[in-house]
């Protein structure tokens, strides 16, 4: 079975309780399988990434196969996402305002207005962008300016809380880039780039701890990088890695560079 997410964020979490971690979050119009249920949760795949964990029961809405054939399709079609941290929809049903945030997906979206199951939507057109950004450090400035000093959030998606690799994930999508969840799963994407005097905008950098992946961020050019370690922020980098803005220090080291 499948459903859909019809609120603007939805938490997932590693079990099925509230105290437990918070893995990833649904964006508004995702469609995810149902793997099982219990009284109050349901366990659940995401189509966009294949993250799995436990969601809420009463935050989804239950999807006949014929409804999620549609809407996959229309998705796959989709090209216009939130471009800015947060915009806010109305429905033209009812009325009512519905909080996106950035890299939300706007299917049947045509000048202001798109449809999520036949219900019609209308946004600010600026706060959208139609089809996907070209990659360049101008662009790359455009869709990452507001984001700065959001704080950092474990398994966060949206402008109130972010984690380093869901940072990269939602922005990347702006560019047309699909990247897996996790910064360890998005340093396997791409090709490997020798180093940062052959790097250009948008390219991902990794860090390592303990051998392994930690930590990702974005190159706005070869000495500068943008990402999300306690809040979302530009730093500069060098062959060891970031240059901590507060002490000078190298706070994450350089595993390897990518560009997917």
């Amino acid at each position: 079975m499948k459903a859909i997410a019809l609120h603007s964020i939805i938490p997932v979490r590693a079990e099925a309780r509230e105290q437990s971690e918070q893995n990833t979050q649904i964006l508004f119009g995702e469609l995810c399988e149902v793997l099982e249920e219990q009284e109050r949760w349901t366990k659940i795949r995401l189509e966009q990434d294949g993250q799995e964990g436990w969601v809420d029961r009463k935050m989804l809405t239950p999807m006949t196969d014929k409804e999620a054939r549609a809407h996959k399709k229309v998705l796959k079609n989709a090209t216009a996402r939130v471009l800015f941290p947060m915009a806010y929809a109305v429905s033209l049903n009812n009325q009512q305002t519905l909080p996106l945030t950035a890299g939300t997906v706007l299917s049947e979206y045509q000048n202001g207005q798109f449809k999520v199951l036949g219900v019609p939507f209308q946004i600010d057109p600026s706060m959208v962008a139609e089809k996907a950004l070209p990659l360049d450090q101008a662009h790359l400035l455009q869709a990452v300016r507001f984001w700065l000093n959001t704080p950092y959030l474990w398994g966060g998606k949206n402008a109130l809380g972010i984690d380093c690799s869901g940072f990269t994930q939602v922005v990347m999508s702006l560019f047309g880039k699909s990247l897996p969840r996790n910064a360890s799963e998005q340093a396997q994407c791409g090709r490997t780039i020798s180093s940062l005097a052959k790097t250009k905008a948008g390219d991902l950098v990794f860090f390592s701890g303990q051998r392994k992946i930690t930590h990702v961020g974005i190159l706005i050019d070869s000495e500068r990088v943008i990402h999300c370690s306690g809040r979302v922020k530009i730093e500069r980098i060098d062959e060891n890695g970031i240059i901590s803005s507060a002490t000078g220090e190298c706070s994450h080291p350089l595993a390897h560079i990518r560009r997917v």
